[in-house]
């Protein structure tokens, strides 16, 4: 069975890739510590100044796969509503350690660029987010949908990224942005046409794996230290409860079971085109 998450060396850069592309590179329950493991034996190669990381496929990550979990038992710790009364720190520990495992691509030693096509979707915004620059085709979508309802992005790196009012917009909304908007307001580095992207991110880990790694791990930890001050593991922290609350508040409830009755892909349609009502578990006229 293939590795979710694959490391190949090429010189002085590793390209990490997310390897599930028959579903989009979507989440499961072994991705984020395999992630982590990969960026961890990165770390310990000598020879590598530089990190690439992307999806195989037809997109760099769509998120949590829903499906995966929603056919799980909790006994297996897959489940991410469980049952009523639900036990807030059961479910804090157990997204705590995914977001510290995305997390290990911003602890990570060796500069990480994200290259990102497709979609980078819900939880797949998380990974992108948590790397030191993001390149996107233009054409590539960027989002965290769950923020009508259902989630509550846990890294919490929107906010540093973007600052207050951009961060609010993305997240009042759930839109998803292509790559000339994500540039516009500052989120990734750059946006390039989708056959320039390979040529882009190749070009910039090619200047970077020219510095010392000492000197590259120095610059970042002065850079990352300076958004640690400004209070990220507490920041990360009251999101990560907020995420579980989402899932266990009444809309939560109404969207899950939603999803029951009309399969999730449905139920994703109606929550991003803003056409059901999750506080009264109804459709929205749009005329009222």
């Amino acid at each position: 069975m293939a590795s979710s998450v694959i490391l190949e060396k090429d010189g002085r850069i590793g390209r990490i890739i997310l390897n599930r592309p028959d579903v989009l590179n979507a989440i499961d329950g072994d991705m984020p510590q395999v992630l982590a493991d990969r960026v961890e034996e990165a770390n310990a190669d000598p020879d590598v100044h530089v990190i690439i990381l992307s999806g195989a496929g037809r997109a760099f990550c769509a998120g949590y796969d829903l499906t995966y979990y929603a056919s799980s038992v909790e006994g297996e710790g897959r489940q991410i509503t469980q049952d009523m009364p639900w036990d807030p720190m059961k479910d804090y520990a157990f997204m705590s350690k995914n977001t510290e495992l995305f997390m290990s691509l911003w602890r990570s030693n060796k500069p990480v660029i994200a290259k990102v096509h497709g979609y980078a979707a819900a939880g797949g915004s998380h990974i992108a987010l948590c790397c030191d620059m993001i390149i996107m085709a233009d054409d590539a979508e960027i989002g965290y949908m769950p923020a009508r309802v259902w989630g509550c992005p846990t890294t919490a790196m929107w906010t540093y990224r973007l600052g207050p009012e951009q961060a609010k917009r993305m997240l009042f909304t759930g839109d998803r942005i292509d790559g000339n908007e994500a540039e516009r307001i500052g989120l990734v580095l750059k946006s390039v046409p989708p056959e320039e992207l390979e040529a882009e991110v190749e070009a910039l880990a090619d200047r970077i794996s020219t510095v010392p790694v000492n000197q590259l791990m120095m610059q970042k930890m002065v850079i990352n230290q300076a958004i640690e001050a400004m209070g990220l593991a507490n920041t990360q922290r009251f999101a990560t409860i907020f995420d579980g609350i989402t899932r266990h508040s009444p809309e939560g409830m109404n969207f899950k079971h939603r999803s029951e009755e009309k399969g999730w892909k449905e139920t994703v349609r109606e929550r991003d085109s803003g056409t059901f009502d999750w506080t009264h578990n109804r459709p929205i006229n749009p005329k009222s």
